[in-house]
């Protein structure tokens, strides 16, 4: 009697072991962020347009005006095609990760945000 409850209690106990242990498994795996979900224009587009693209693309400079909001989403496609191709801007050049940001903000629709 006593080797049967020995043998229950251990199956037992490998049991547990087994459940908690395939537990632990689905709590470690770590989801990846995508990185254009974060991208604003306020915070991210904006500064590198204010600090790369308005020199030129300014009130008064060349096509298109770059100064706000509205004349940088309605060229959006035209300023992505530009710096991801190193076309733009004329003398610099955009990090990678400005140009991930400008075309990131691009593909989710350009929207004020």
């Amino acid at each position: 009697m006593f080797n049967t409850l020995k043998i229950k209690k251990q199956y037992f106990i490998l049991c547990l072991g087994v459940v908690f242990s395939s537990c632990l498994t689905n709590i470690d795996e770590e989801q990846e962020i995508d990185p254009c979900t974060t991208v604003t224009f306020s915070a991210e587009v904006k500064p590198i347009i204010d600090a790369n693209c308005v020199q030129c693309h300014g009130t008064g400079g060349n096509f298109p005006n770059l100064t706000t909001y509205q004349g940088v989403s309605g060229n959006a496609s035209n300023v992505k095609s530009q710096v991801v191709s190193r076309k733009m801007p004329i003398g610099s050049t955009l990090t990678d990760a400005e140009t991930q940001a400008i075309s990131c903000w691009v593909d989710a629709g350009a929207i004020n945000n």
